[in-house]
């Protein structure tokens, strides 16, 4: 594992208007959004945004834990706008998408992401989760089949065992004060709102702490053509990513270089300036587009 596996395991916690502050390599011009807003969804008003082309086969991004869109995809969402109709959101209690009474889950915000399709009159999509957001698009295709064209799921498991030992040694001593600075910053630059940082925190730890397996019967009823994406040096174990594929029917998998976030250039995570995140993003886009 990579030196900074505390900031690593931080991001796995937690991970207004229109965003303007979308990082992004020099090599890659910044995407603007056509439309943002809030959708009341489900007692919260979910934060989105949509870039690209308004007719172009849509794509949902679904950020890491105690992240925004930008930390996790500043960097690619502009190379997936030149050829789709991109929508971002905000899970609850992140960014700029409120709170709401009780625990966040995997499948709540699966039912959320649900109900703001159908508030955007999206009948169909393609989805890229990271990290717990891909926990959430797992869900998504679990309990909303129908919405699933094709799913990314990368950098997270399905049981516990499919991460290393270390995240959850650091889980039990998880705490606002060892929340990673990045994502404290991030998370005020679009939200100056210090109380709901702190809650936001709070509640993915308790998420993560909490971690159940998924059944291996429910993974194995995804039938959207599914790609498993892994880093080399990842929290998630190389051996749990191969699993995936054999469970879920015709499953891909994809192993590039680096650990959590790297290969997408999560803002905290990656300064310089890297060409793995457009060729993370053409890797992916490949895989959205080929027939199958």
């Amino acid at each position: 594992m990579k030196s900074g596996l505390p900031l690593v395991l931080g991001m796995l916690l937690v991970g207004s208007g229109c965003a303007k502050q979308i990082r992004t390599s020099m090599a890659i011009p910044r995407s603007e959004p056509l439309v943002c807003g809030h959708a009341p969804v489900n007692g919260i008003n979910m934060y989105y945004e949509v870039h690209g082309r308004r007719d172009g086969l849509p794509l949902v991004l679904l950020h890491g834990g105690g992240s925004t869109i930008e930390v996790t995809f500043g960097r690619t969402l502009p190379v997936f706008a030149r050829g789709r109709k991109v929508i971002a959101v905000e899970e609850q209690g992140h960014g700029r998408t409120s709170d709401r009474d009780g625990p966040v889950t995997f499948e709540s915000s699966a039912d959320d992401v649900a109900a703001l399709l159908r508030y955007l009159r999206v009948e169909k999509a393609d989805f890229l989760g990271f990290s717990n957001g891909a926990s959430v698009a797992l869900q998504v295709a679990i309990r909303h089949p129908q919405l699933v064209r094709k799913l990314v799921f990368a950098s997270s498991m399905t049981k516990r065992q499919g991460a290393r030992p270390q995240l959850w040694e650091f889980m039990q001593q998880a705490d606002f004060s060892n929340m990673p600075q990045p994502l404290k910053d991030a998370f005020l630059r679009v939200n100056p709102d210090a109380r709901q940082l702190k809650i936001m925190h709070d509640k993915d730890a308790a998420r993560m702490r909490n971690f159940e397996d998924v059944p291996d019967n429910l993974v194995r009823s995804i039938t959207a053509p599914t790609l498993i994406v892994v880093g080399d040096q990842d929290i998630v174990t190389l051996e749990h990513a191969v699993e995936l594929t054999r469970l879920i029917s015709g499953a891909r998998l994809l192993v590039l270089p680096g650990g959590h976030g790297d290969y997408l250039g999560e803002a905290v995570m990656t300064q310089r300036d890297s060409r793995y995140p457009e060729l993370t993003a053409q890797l992916i886009a490949e895989f959205l587009d080929a027939q199958q």
